[in-house]
């Protein structure tokens, strides 16, 4: 057997019941196999697929809270630090009832990668909850996030590990959890990124990852020798990745005609309206049928069937593993030419392989939604200087990060004779530096 294939078998073996986090290893060390087996000796001797699948450390706490009846509730809350070998843990929050130990698993060990591709020096964690601040108050909320900051306070710092937003953690929640850090800890310092920019947030965080996911779209069809003038776009999800990854597509020159949310999704053929959603989801933070009611050329269906429209493009910027098999069928059927993750991981393995087998050029999320992160250590910069940079400047610098990974990338997988195999070359990218800071500094 392979050392792959051992560590592998040892993941699944040591984490039942954690298919996110056994997919996202299996993804991983899959595509490394040349790597590996080019360095096996070395690998081997140090352990270091051993150790980069296994967490430095993970926490996992209780999170009492009183609601507006006076009830307590309690969830449960986590971090996973998983490897700091080029820099302080850096990872989102997650707020959704789905939330467990495999999911921030998984999406740590993601983070690692991603973090590594954008060249800045920060290691890869997660963490998270399952709670749902979908219709409570904000009081509520703010009774949650006091609660899950009192604990999560203890491991956390600006050197040390730095959480930001994910699903679920806007800005309402990191103001409320910073609050709480600084009243426990009596330290003013850029321990959450996604702050509001009056106590050291950085123009263009909320804008990052659907800016950046477009940065590199347009990137790799330019090096392609297409374009995304012009191009029919899909797009799930209807947060803050889907908001502005529509926005700068159509900033580019492409129609974006999809959009989704958890009970249904929008088909507007004329173009999604930003302005529009943005009013529904951000302000009123109300369902996809009040777009349609607003919007005489959009149509609602529930359930799920963005991918059931024609496009050149598809952006899945939702949640893991939305894009199946079937989709990626009718989406291969009806002529797409490439998918773009936007959200972590959300094409299954089976869709991945069938897209791939079908020339569709695929770029994998730990690259092409790298601009969240990235953005968010230029927050860190910004707090250690004492200075906040103008939006165009930190949008300049976001959109040369992202074609910097596409280069990196497409590089690292020509390397290994896999050229425009941008899952491998994404992975292999990551891997390299994080191998190579992890052997100079020793077993630790």
């Amino acid at each position: 057997m392979s050392y792959v294939d051992e560590v592998i078998e040892r993941v699944i073996a040591k984490n039942p019941a954690e298919p996110e986090f056994h997919q996202a290893v299996t993804e991983v060390l899959d595509s490394l196999r040349p790597v590996v087996e080019a360095n096996e000796e070395l690998y081997r001797k140090n352990a270091i697929l051993e150790r980069i699948v296994e967490p430095d450390r993970q926490f996992k706490f209780r999170v009492p809270w009183v609601d507006d009846k006076g009830q307590v509730q309690v969830n449960t809350g986590y971090r996973v630090q998983f490897n700091n070998s080029i820099g302080p843990y850096k990872g989102g929050l997650r707020l959704h009832p789905s939330v467990n130990l495999g999911i921030i698993k998984f999406l740590g060990f993601e983070q690692i990668f991603k973090n590594s591709l954008t060249s800045l020096p920060i290691g890869g964690g997660k963490g998270g909850s399952d709670f749902d601040p979908k219709g409570k108050s904000d009081r509520e909320v703010m009774a949650f996030c006091q609660s899950f900051m009192t604990e999560l306070c203890k491991y956390i710092g600006a050197d040390v590990d730095v959480p930001a937003g994910d699903i679920g953690t806007g800005a309402r929640e990191i103001g409320f959890m910073f609050g709480q850090y600084k009243r426990i800890r009596g330290m003013y310092e850029g321990v959450l990124t996604g702050k509001g920019l009056s106590y050291g947030g950085s123009l263009a965080r909320t804008e990052a990852t659907g800016y950046g996911l477009l940065y590199i779209t347009d990137e790799m069809l330019k090096c392609n020798g297409e374009s995304l003038k012009g191009k029919t776009v899909c797009v799930s999800g209807a947060g803050n990745v889907a908001i502005y990854a529509t926005e700068k597509a159509q900033q580019l020159g492409a129609k974006v005609v999809t959009c989704s949310d958890s009970t249904g999704w929008i088909y507007d053929p004329e173009g999604i309206d930003v302005a529009l959603l943005k009013e529904v989801k951000e302000v009123k933070r109300a369902r996809l049928t009040e777009y349609a009611a607003a919007r005489k050329s959009a149509e609602y269906h529930e359930g799920k069937g963005v991918w059931s429209v024609k496009c050149d493009v598809a952006l899945p910027c939702a949640t893991q593993n939305e894009l199946d098999i079937e989709d990626a069928k009718t989406l291969v059927a009806n002529g797409c030419m490439a998918v773009c993750e936007g959200a972590n991981m959300p094409t299954t393995l089976e869709a991945t392989a069938y897209l791939k087998e079908n020339k569709v050029y695929f770029l994998p999320g730990k690259a092409s939604n790298a601009g969240g992160v990235a953005t968010s250590a230029l927050e860190m910069s910004q707090n250690s200087e004492r200075l906040s940079w103008t939006f165009e400047e930190v949008d300049g610098k976001l959109q040369q990060i992202m074609i910097n990974i596409f280069h990196n990338l497409d590089d690292a997988a020509k390397r290994y004779g896999m050229e425009g195999d941008y899952v491998a070359g994404a992975n292999i990218a990551g891997f390299e530096k994080v191998v190579d800071a992890m052997l100079a500094q020793g077993v630790c």
